[in-house]
């Protein structure tokens, strides 16, 4: 077969040629509008009139390794189980999935379980201890080689009995050596040697964002690791200590377990979740590991804690308390009352008095006045600074021993107290030399009626007023002169005892 040539066949190819080259100019031209080269395409591009960043590096590469961490700390942390010496069936508690479950709502709801009896345990029949039954479990790390283990009060406080697993399977009963339930720690011994101690890191080097990595026991789940980052630093809660918060998953088992960091060292132990569910919502708070150690020394030497005291009941200040007294910020804690023959009483501190400092360390929140007091030893005499009637004072304390019986009793009458509230519309008599002496006091009025604002906002008749706008009254002829000075259309704040105890008052006219 041979091939012809057609008349005029090579202009049409020709034409063929060149059409298809102008429409492949023209497809690659759109491919590349369209469809950028890659080298191209990593370009940053302005966008809302933000300037590109084309250099800037990575500030986060890749995720944490945490297996080096967990070979390394692992066998420092172990599982914590207590029991109870009960009669069968008299507790309602059988079973250690109850155990779990009693712990759970006992730390984090501060409730029994619902639906369950609570029966005092008693000695079974024939026998003087009774059945040895499922309490609780918890976790806890190795502090030293010898045998002493770091945990929560909550996890040992009130056990009959307590034991202690390591990670090679081995199980030892534990003698609790002490705990100290203000800061949620406590340390339990056991007899052993050549354990493997954890490392105590530093919280002053810890920062928010760090990751960091929790082992316990969750459920009953040994060795279970979790991690997340650091969300907070001295989270205060109102608690003696400030936490350390976390988004590490907590859940009932793992309180007592180390908090630890990327260089493998503990700095804090797992204590408490904040829910609204009761489950794990992302919010975990560790005690500080300075701080337990702390404590932790003192339980091993003297299987208590020793605390300051001065002897003084406060409130936090508030923005209109603080405006109207002239303090300008609501910083500083409110005496409401001082007891008798302590420290604060025989320094001078009257109720109405704003601390302001603690040797010489600021009192941001009220709270922050009974960590330092608590931390200090008790006979360092100590400097206070009040604020008292619109100027600064400083006075002289020497600290004294906490008793915690004086001071259950103290919060158990500060809980039934009420406070005043606001006044406007009062009558007001003259206290008698023996009222005085009764309240040690040297002047104010007594309440004899109210009416008005007075009467809506909870003043009533006995109340004392000690003070109006900054001005101390000594009887009801001074009371009125200063009123009558006020502007009154403008709030003014009295200072008014009721029984033991003191309360600035914001007084709203028509209101």
């Amino acid at each position: 077969m041979t091939l012809s040539s057609q008349p005029g066949s090579s202009s049409v190819i020709r034409r063929t040629l060149v059409v298809g080259a102008v429409v492949s100019a023209v497809g690659l031209a759109l491919s590349s509008s369209l469809f950028p080269h890659a080298s191209q395409a990593q370009q940053p591009q302005p966008s809302l009139g933000i300037p590109a960043q084309p250099n800037a590096p990575a500030i986060v590469k890749g995720l944490p390794d945490f297996t080096e961490l967990v070979e390394r700390v692992g066998p420092s942390v172990v599982s914590i189980r207590t029991t109870q010496r009960v009669t069968e069936d008299e507790d309602g508690e059988g079973d250690e999935a109850d155990a779990q479950m009693r712990e759970f709502f006992k730390r984090f709801f501060g409730t029994p379980v619902p639906n369950q009896p609570q029966r005092k345990a008693q000695p079974k029949k024939g026998t003087e201890q009774g059945e040895e039954r499922p309490r609780g479990v918890g976790s806890g790390f190795i502090v030293s080689a010898d045998g002493y283990v770091l945990t929560n009060a909550h996890v040992v406080d009130g056990a009959d009995e307590v034991y202690v697993n390591l990670t090679d399977k081995r199980e030892f009963k534990a003698k609790i050596v002490g705990v100290d339930k203000r800061t949620d720690v406590a340390v339990v011994k056991i007899e052993a040697s050549k354990l493997p101690a954890v490392t105590i890191g530093e919280v002053s080097k810890l920062k928010v964002g760090e990751w960091v990595m929790a082992i316990g026991t969750p459920f009953g789940l040994e060795n279970t690791v979790t991690s997340g980052i650091v969300s907070a630093k001295a989270r205060d809660t109102g608690e003696e200590i400030r936490f350390i918060q976390t988004d590490v998953a907590v859940n009932p088992g793992n309180s007592g377990g180390p908090l630890i960091n990327m260089r493998g060292e503990v700095v804090g132990i797992n204590s408490q979740i904040l829910s609204r569910s009761g489950g794990f919502m992302g919010i975990s708070l560790s005690i500080p590991i300075d701080d337990a150690i702390k404590v932790a020394d003192q339980l091993r030497s003297g299987g208590k804690v020793i605390r300051g005291r001065i002897g003084v009941s406060i409130a936090p200040v508030t923005k209109d308390v603080a405006e109207s007294i002239g303090l300008g910020k609501p910083v500083g804690a409110l005496v409401q009352a001082v007891e008798p023959g302590t420290p604060a009483d025989k320094a001078g501190v009257e109720a109405g008095d704003i601390i302001t400092k603690f040797n010489g360390q600021a009192i941001e929140k009220a709270p922050d006045l009974p960590r330092l007091v608590a931390a200090t030893r008790p006979g360092t005499k100590s400097t206070l600074q009040v604020f008292r009637r619109g100027a600064y004072k400083d006075l002289s304390v020497t600290v004294a021993e906490l008793d915690v019986a004086a001071k259950a009793k103290a919060e158990e009458k500060k809980d039934d107290a009420k406070l005043a509230s606001s006044a406007l519309g009062l009558q007001v008599i003259d206290l008698n030399a023996a009222q005085k002496r009764e309240l040690k006091i040297g002047g104010g009025v007594l309440v004899d009626a109210t009416d008005g604002p007075a009467a809506r906002a909870g003043i009533r008749q006995g109340d004392v007023i000690l003070g109006v706008a900054n001005n101390q009254v000594a009887d009801v002829k001074q009371f009125e002169s200063v009123l009558a000075k006020l502007d009154k259309a403008k709030p003014v704040s009295l200072l008014v005892r009721r029984g033991e105890w003191a309360q600035y008052v914001i007084i709203r006219p028509g209101k």
